[in-house]
């Protein structure tokens, strides 16, 4: 809990996640991200007179998969209604959206160790987007109608930080199920947060603020510490909070006011004509469920149990793909520790783009991993021979045969070697025994590098000081 000048921030969140559906919620316009502006619409995306919308099967699938990744309980009957609202952006001047009865409700997130409550998820059509010039307005009217879902948090988080971390943890939830890429820089994953402070120890809640599309987890932060102590400062100053609607200057890191904030009855919504109430079955429900992949949550445990270091399981984690390709490699590996560093040093600075994408068969990285273990190569050896399986494809067994790679494990065959750099290189060993430590790494360098790397450190160093103390 944070705590300035005596009082407590209290902040929920509104979430929204645009669906990685081929066409949009109510018709079949493309979603790709990127088209020319208004090639990607319909008379039914426009809202025309004479049109009628057709409700998105897997729109519906996605947001189902989504309340239960976060433990909601998934509604039999659910209602599209209209939220009627000047919507500039928005040809209709409605959006279809659930109000009264959402899909999922009443689930959780665990963040640093606690729960933190999802209200509800509601399935709704995102909106255009507008771009302000000098003089003008532009609207691109192919975002409106791509499906998203909207996350509500209950006001359970207290810091900055921990908002950051529950906005990333419901992104990796949202990417393990497929459902969404969460490109917060294409605004497929944008947050709306609401901002409330109260003396410390006080169960009531303070008069809120909603600061509008965050869409990076640093603006995020900065938005929140900014909202807090500026309602603090105001209260502390005999001022008071107003309930308004503001937006995150991304220059100042400071928000302003927008508009006053509108009330339910503002929106006025009224259940969607046109739209049937939604009805599933328990057993629809159920076979859902059966797709579920196992959380990152789940999987952060089970690498845990494996002795794994946090900040590994973390990255490890981060991204499906990469934690499926270590999960296949594990298997039947001698020392998980050294193919986790193998595959985050080596494989990661090589590939390239979003997302992990592996040329090497997870055997391979788990082989080269084996070898170090036994002690047939060494750390570097091994590095480099993990480079090489991806940027050459080689069998690391056979190479290591093949290269004569093999670690050099005897005392005899290093101290030949190192008495040949000693003899080379008399004017460092003299600085080594004045006293400069560092140039006693370089010549252990130095040693290593005449056995190309494939001597045994600790051997390797400790034979080095003996020969200096001679």
């Amino acid at each position: 809990m944070s705590l300035y000048r005596g009082f407590e921030t209290v902040i929920g969140l509104e979430i929204h996640a645009e669906l990685a559906c081929e066409s949009k919620v109510f018709c079949t316009c493309r979603t790709a991200f990127g088209a020319a502006p208004n090639t990607q619409i319909c008379p039914i995306c426009l809202g025309l007179p004479g049109t009628l919308p057709r409700l998105n099967r897997q729109a519906v699938e996605f947001a189902v998969l989504a309340g239960l990744a976060t433990g909601c309980t998934v509604a039999e009957f659910s209602r599209m209604d209209r939220k009627n609202y000047f919507y500039p952006d928005l040809p209709k001047a409605y959006q279809i959206s659930e109000d009264t009865y959402p899909l999922c409700r009443e689930g959780s997130v665990e963040v640093f160790g606690r729960p933190i409550g999802i209200e509800r998820i509601h399935l709704e059509e995102d909106a255009g987007k507008l771009s302000h010039g000098k003089g003008v307005t532009l609207i691109d009217y192919n975002r409106c109608g791509v499906p998203l879902i909207e996350i509500v948090t209950a006001p359970d988080l207290r810091t900055a930080g921990e908002a950051h971390e529950l906005v990333a943890e419901l992104r990796r939830i949202l990417r393990y199920l497929g459902i969404s890429d969460c490109r917060m820089q294409e605004g497929s994953l944008r947050c709306d947060v609401n901002v409330s402070v109260r003396p410390a120890g006080s169960d009531s809640l303070g008069v809120r603020t909603e600061i509008k599309n965050l869409n990076s987890f640093q603006f995020i932060e900065k938005a929140i510490a900014f909202e807090s102590r500026r309602q603090i400062d105001l209260i502390c100053d005999g001022g008071t909070v107003r309930r308004e609607t503001r937006r995150f200057d991304e220059v100042t890191g400071s928000t302003h006011s927008l508009r006053d904030k509108e009330s339910a009855a503002d929106y006025r919504f009224f259940p969607e004509p046109d739209i049937p109430p939604l009805r599933l079955t328990g057993a629809d429900i159920s076979a859902l469920a059966a797709r579920l992949p196992e959380l990152p949550a789940a999987l952060r445990a089970r690498f845990a149990a494996l002795g794994l270091p946090e900040a590994d399981i973390r990255q490890l984690t981060e991204d499906r793909a990469l934690a499926d390709y270590f999960d296949a490699a594990a298997e039947g590996c001698e020392n998980v520790k050294t193919l986790a560093n193998l595959l985050l040093s080596e494989f990661l600075r090589l590939a390239e783009g979003e997302g992990f994408a592996c040329p090497v068969p997870p055997e391979r990285l788990r082989a080269v991993a084996n070898l170090a273990a036994a002690g047939s190569i060494n750390a570097s050896t091994a590095k480099r021979l993990a480079a090489r399986t991806w940027l050459e494809g080689i069998d690391p067994e056979e190479t290591v045969s093949r290269e004569g790679l093999a670690q050099i494990t005897q005392p005899e065959a290093l101290l030949c070697g190192i008495r040949e750099v000693f003899g080379e290189n008399q004017a460092l060993i003299s600085q080594i025994r004045s006293g400069k430590t560092a140039a006693a790494k370089a010549l252990v360098g130095k040693c290593m590098a005449h056995f190309s790397g494939r001597a045994e450190p600790r051997l390797l160093t400790r034979l080095v000081e003996e020969e200096l103390q001679k």
